[in-house]
């Protein structure tokens, strides 16, 4: 729990942060993270991390070529690359390339892997004018949260599934941190057992308005269902656009250790997180609501 509540402050300070200074200096701070590289190594069954410190992307084999699931800042491109060419892998044999969200340190790589594979991107439909504008809801014309745009091949929504040879993804609109959101759920083996996978979008509220002038209508009610969503989930593996999400580097640290039991399988993790995230994004929503009364 105390890894779990490190975790949610972590992510919890984006906000307040980006407030007491530019969007600019903001980023410059948490960008020597998101950059510094780390190890690619297989996570569990077919799954592979393959991204930054501080950035979470992932690479899914399938029997008919591989599944990138987001990308990390434009900048950490090559590094991503490299980090899949590491593995025995190779960047043309990508078919389809996954997002969560359309933020700038998820999306940042998409145009250039697109172009270079091939591979087809999908998308919540929510956010495919984000993905093919290349800018932050809400917040448009702020270069600093820009990214390359990149067309969306497919949008989808709750339910939807993506297949590439032995492997299924299901899509679960969990909005709020973005107005498409998109949660994916997928079946892996781990020692004979099957296992219920989620890469989980985010539940931040990260640089989001939530009243006033909120980053998008509904933003608030999202939020809320999303959390309840992710509880009532019955979840063995939880993923996440951070490592922080789900203690990765320590998980990783065991699992180099010892990879019986897999320490990435943790049952009910996803709801105690979820829970969190929630008691946040009351606290968030109660400060912002009282900075917007008292402007008034």
């Amino acid at each position: 729990m105390r890894k779990l509540a490190a975790a949610l402050c972590a992510l919890a300070i984006f906000a307040p942060a980006a407030q007491a200074q530019t969007i600019k200096d903001f980023l410059a701070v948490v960008m020597k993270k998101w950059t510094a590289p780390f190890d690619p190594f297989r996570l569990i069954d077919n799954i592979y991390y393959v991204g930054t410190d501080g950035i979470a992307v992932y690479v899914i084999k399938t029997s008919q070529g591989l599944i990138l699931m987001d990308t990390a800042m434009p900048q950490s491109t090559g590094m991503i690359k490299d980090n899949i060419a590491k593995l025995g892998f190779k960047v043309a044999d990508i078919k389809y390339i996954l997002n969560t969200h359309a933020h700038l340190d998820h999306t940042g790589g998409f145009a250039e892997i697109k172009t270079e594979s091939g591979a087809q991107l999908v998308a919540g439909e929510r956010d495919k004018p984000l993905l093919e504008g290349g800018y932050y809801p809400g917040d448009e014309k702020n270069e600093d949260l820009t990214f390359p745009p990149v067309k969306v091949d497919r949008a989808v929504k709750e339910g939807d599934k993506v297949t590439l040879g032995d492997t299924t993804l299901t899509a679960h609109a969990t909005p709020g941190h973005s107005p498409g959101c998109t949660s994916w759920e997928m079946t892996v083996k781990d020692g004979g057992q099957e296992r219920e996978v989620l890469f989980f979008c985010s539940g931040t509220v990260a640089l989001n308005r939530l009243v006033g002038q909120p980053t998008y209508p509904g933003i608030v009610d999202d939020y809320r269902a999303t959390f309840a969503k992710a509880k009532a989930m019955k979840i063995d593996v939880l993923l996440g656009p951070h490592p922080e999400v789900y203690g990765m580097q320590d998980k990783r640290a065991q699992q180099i250790k010892s990879e019986t039991p897999n320490p990435f399988v943790k049952p009910g993790e996803l709801a105690t997180y979820a829970t969190g995230l929630s008691e946040e994004f009351d606290k968030q929503l109660a400060k912002q609501t009282a900075a917007l009364q008292a402007a008034k």
